[in-house]
């Protein structure tokens, strides 16, 4: 089983930062990090930026078609300059098989604004107390969670060609 988790930080850099943080508890077998994608808003500009960041030669458990596609229905900025050709509400209803609904997408997109970051993570085990211990209160960001069902990571791997 596997947890999409999206944590957003009030800072461009944050979710970076936090990520590194993550590998290095990964090598301690404290977390276990599948997959992952970042999204940074400098100040100034009219979009956000995002990119896969988990080594992209294959071994993301996701790929670059389910970001490209969850960020382009986010915030319109599709990864990699993939090309979201469904429209708004077809791909919404695609997401809602993964868990990701509506709701989530509005929330997301609300709170990941100009000057902030999220990482978006797929995770499997997690020793939870140790990852909140490893952070301190002002590094941790918001989290906007959305767990995945098994039958919805099934569906992930098939529609993506995930190997999780």
């Amino acid at each position: 089983m596997s947890t999409l988790t999206v944590w957003k930080f009030n800072s461009a850099d944050g979710a970076e930062k936090v990520l590194d943080k993550l590998q290095s508890l990964q090598k301690q077998e404290i977390i276990k990090v599948m997959d992952a994608a970042i999204v940074f808003w400098p100040e100034g500009r009219k979009k956000p930026k995002t990119y896969q960041a988990v080594n992209t030669v294959g071994v993301g458990a996701l790929g670059g078609a389910f970001w490209g596609m969850l960020f382009g229905l986010i915030f319109l900025v599709p990864l990699f300059g993939m090309i979201v050709g469904a429209t708004t509400g077809a791909l919404s209803g695609k997401f809602t098989d993964y868990g990701i609904n509506d709701e989530f997408i509005k929330e997301v997109r609300g709170k990941v604004t100009e000057g902030t970051s999220a990482l978006f993570l797929l995770t499997g085990p997690v020793t939870v107390d140790k990852v909140k211990d490893a952070f301190a209160p002002e590094e941790r960001g918001e989290l906007v969670q959305s767990n995945l069902t098994a039958e919805q990571e099934a569906k992930l791997k098939e529609d993506f060609g995930a190997d999780l």
